[in-house]
């Protein structure tokens, strides 16, 4: 473990205390609840679990976007998986998760095939909050 002092904690407590500028860009729900479909927003800290927690503060849209358990992670009535999936397939842990349906993508990638939660953002990175209507008849 690091002892306060060390290179490796100054460089988290530097980390923390950073301000970092994104573009936010908003659709389906999100985009109503917050008023907009793209905005600038500054957040102190450099990773999307810092961005989500400083953006949820201000804008209520955290029970759109975040699973917190499994079972609300989950979509009903999908087909049975396969035994085997052809490819990499990526989750983000319990409690990390979104709700069936909507996205948290950074520069056009889904956050989970980087490091989920805890992926480094840099100034002027977009982040996308995706939650589409769906209408079924």
């Amino acid at each position: 473990m690091d002892q306060p002092g060390t290179a490796t904690q100054l460089e988290a407590d530097d980390s923390a205390q950073q301000e970092t500028t994104v573009t936010v860009r908003c659709t389906g729900h999100v985009r109503m609840a917050v008023g907009a479909h793209e905005l600038e927003y500054t957040f102190t800290g450099t990773t999307l679990r810092a961005f989500l927690e400083a953006f949820f503060d201000e804008y209520d849209v955290e029970e759109l976007l975040i699973a917190e358990t499994e079972a609300e992670a989950t979509a009903r009535g999908w087909a049975p998986v396969p035994d085997e999936l052809p490819g990499t397939w990526r989750k983000n842990p319990e409690g990390d998760q979104t709700r069936p349906y909507a996205r948290v993508c950074i520069n056009g990638r889904f956050n989970e095939h980087d490091d989920g939660f805890e992926t480094e953002l840099e100034h002027g990175d977009r982040i996308a909050l995706v939650y589409p209507f769906m209408f079924c008849v």
